[in-house]
């Protein structure tokens, strides 16, 4: 039997419930009781970034874990190779997405004149403020880590005429960018956006003195992972008009709590969690994931 505790595409869904017994319950993440419950039945889980794949939960025997997307946070990875838990992540399903959100959250917010309708709707005309936007192209677009998505994001932002500079200690090769420290990607782009894991290393990384050090006026994107930027710091980088802008998808506590800092923030984009969920890249995770626990439980694919 496959549990699937969070969203996935119907015609998957579909798909596997052909070739087997399948518990598809989108809102059993919220009830975590209940989960571990059924998990003991289950040859296979399927989850999202919600459920938590813990040493706990690892104890209901299944033999895999589908990641419908890339981040693997929620599950404890150590823990699935000490049990022999194979862990599928959608790697690549959800790239394009990601950089297109990317991309047209940094067109939105160097040329901020998306955001005028309440007051033209009261009969103001904000054509003079509105008209001080900023182009996209000939703007220096850095990128911290420099993995696949990144380096979608990279040829997208070179189509709209954006000169790539990118910093990665891991990478041995930089197509389509300019390789540099992680301080020149800081302190000398226009737009920065964030390809980083949540780790102890990456945890906070982006502080109130980085964001002091960043360009006077850029703007800062993260649609990664939560807990890599301080957003209180953030928050006051945009209040005082230092940063120019940002776009955040990620947050370190997800959903937001009543007391989080973000509320009459200036030049903020808030999303839920969605830069790498679209119609057709939730079908392209879907499909990918199906088929990759489909294989491993000896499934007809």
């Amino acid at each position: 039997m496959i549990l699937i505790t969070e969203f996935m595409d119907e015609t998957w869904v579909d798909w596997l419930r052909a070739r087997t017994d399948v518990i598809y319950d989108p809102e059993l993440v919220d009830r975590p009781d209940d989960l571990t419950a059924k998990a003991q039945a289950a040859d296979a889980l399927i989850v999202r970034n919600r459920t938590r794949v813990t040493e706990d939960l690892l104890g209901a025997g299944f033999t895999c874990v589908g990641r419908l997307g890339v981040g693997l946070d929620n599950i404890d990875v150590e823990a699935c190779r000490a049990r022999n838990v194979a862990v599928f992540p959608a790697t690549g399903a959800n790239t394009l997405s990601v950089a297109e959100y990317v991309i047209t959250a940094a067109a939105m917010l160097l040329r901020g004149a998306y955001d005028r309708r309440a007051a033209m709707e009261a009969g103001d005309w904000p054509r003079a403020a509105a008209g001080q936007g900023r182009e996209i192209a000939g703007k220096t677009l850095g990128l911290v880590g420099y993995g696949e998505i990144a380096r979608a994001t990279a040829r997208l932002g070179a189509a709209f005429g954006m000169n790539c500079l990118a910093c990665d200690p891991y990478a041995e090769e930089f197509p389509g960018a300019m390789e540099g420290t992680e301080r020149e990607v800081l302190e000398e782009s226009d737009v920065v956006t964030l390809h980083v894991p949540l780790t102890d290393e990456t945890r906070g990384m982006i502080d109130a003195k980085v964001l002091a050090a960043m360009k006077p006026g850029a703007v800062l994107i993260n649609a990664a992972r939560g807990g890599v930027v301080d957003e209180a710091a953030l928050c006051e980088a945009l209040r005082s008009g230092h940063l120019g802008g940002a776009a955040l998808d990620t947050f370190a506590q997800e959903p937001l709590g009543a007391d989080n800092p973000f509320a009459g923030v200036p030049n903020l984009i808030l999303t839920p969690h969605i830069g790498g969920v679209t119609v057709e890249a939730n079908a392209r995770v879907s499909e990918m994931t199906a088929r990759r626990v489909a294989r491993h439980l000896g499934l007809k694919d």
